[in-house]
């Protein structure tokens, strides 16, 4: 990792530099809540003013820029005896401007899944590839548990991460392609003044997460409370709606149809995204469904995220950003059930 400090003015400008040469998302506001708080979404940007830089969270995390809700995987035109396929990937470089660390972190665990795990997607390596990531840094939000997983503080998964230490920006260098870049801005070598007010920016954010929760032996846990009425406490309150896996940062299950034209000379093959709480997730043919209730489906959300299945076994998924928890029109959040489960709530 190299490491160097940058004006605020100067960012401005290299931030201009890179809008001006590629497609570029950034974080803007796209709506208010009802509480008339503001709504942030990456949307594509032209220009850095249009970019809310010190913008809380937004509402979907950036995983959709690499795992789209719909794609086409592969086109099929049969002609007479013969047939042609057709597949295309993202390569088009473009760049996104102010990631969280936790939603970096989510691109790391999907990297393990998607990259060098058993079935690696080449749709996914090919966006992966191509976009140059800018990661911010932020103070937590009241009901964010990032600090639980370990997941507030990030060294990969990045071209370059910005912490706010005054009047510039520390930057943390990930990359050839980043230190290239900078080298069109006046960068200069972090002081001793500059690397004292790194350290304090650091334990500000991590003194600023008010939410935390115990997840230390949780795989016992959900082994242990498999056929607890905590599930179906919970999972009856479920709506079985999928807004959760929606915002998350690393729900990836998806679903591939196919379909043939009526003229039987076209065919595609799509995939879009699913989740494990919707009602169709385990039905197979024949109709039988393995999880035919909303309980069995939350039960099975949590161990998916908590204790890991198949590509990332052991290993935790949730990066406590509590998009989930916002998002829920039942109001379920992770930090209640896993006290649940660890029977602090009784």
């Amino acid at each position: 990792m190299i490491y160097k400090t940058i004006s605020k003015p100067e960012f401005k400008k290299f931030v201009n530099l890179l809008i001006k040469e590629n497609p570029t998302f950034g974080p803007v506001e796209v709506a208010k809540n009802t509480k008339g708080k503001p709504i942030y979404q990456f949307e594509e940007v032209h220009s850095y003013d249009e970019i809310e830089i010190d913008y809380t969270m937004s509402y979907s995390s950036i995983k959709n820029f690499f795992l789209p809700f719909k794609e086409t995987l592969s086109k099929f035109k049969y002609e007479g005896n013969d047939w042609k396929q057709e597949i295309k990937y993202r390569v088009h470089p473009r760049v996104l401007i102010g990631p969280r660390a936790s939603d970096i972190s989510g691109l790391v665990k999907l990297d393990k899944i998607f990259v060098t795990g058993h079935f690696p997607s080449a749709y996914y390596i090919a966006r992966r590839k191509n976009t140059f990531i800018i990661g911010m840094d932020n103070k937590a939000l009241p009901d964010a548990f990032c600090l639980s997983p370990e997941d507030h503080d990030i060294r990969t998964g990045f071209n370059m991460f910005c912490s706010d230490i005054g009047d510039k920006y520390y930057i943390s260098i990930n990359s050839s392609k980043a230190y290239n870049y900078l080298k069109k801005v006046k960068t200069a070598n972090p002081t001793k003044t500059d690397d004292k007010k790194f350290i304090e920016r650091k334990k500000l954010i991590q003194n600023s997460f008010k939410t935390k929760v115990d997840i230390s032996g949780l795989e016992n846990f959900l082994d242990i409370e498999f056929k607890s009425p905590i599930w179906t406490k919970w999972g009856e309150k479920c709506l079985s709606c999928g807004t959760c896996a929606a915002v998350c940062p690393t729900c990836y299950c998806y679903g591939v149809e196919e379909t043939i034209e009526v003229n039987l000379l076209e065919s595609r093959k799509e995939q879009r995204l699913h989740s494990c709480n919707l009602v169709d997730f385990a039905k197979v043919a024949g109709g039988h469904n393995f999880r035919p209730t909303s309980v069995d489906r939350l039960k099975y959300r949590y161990y998916h995220q908590y204790r890991g299945f198949a590509e990332n076994d052991d290993e935790t998924l949730c990066v406590g950003c509590n998009r989930c928890g916002r998002a829920c029109l039942a109001d379920i959040n992770p930090k209640d059930v896993i006290n649940d489960l660890r029977m602090e709530n009784l």
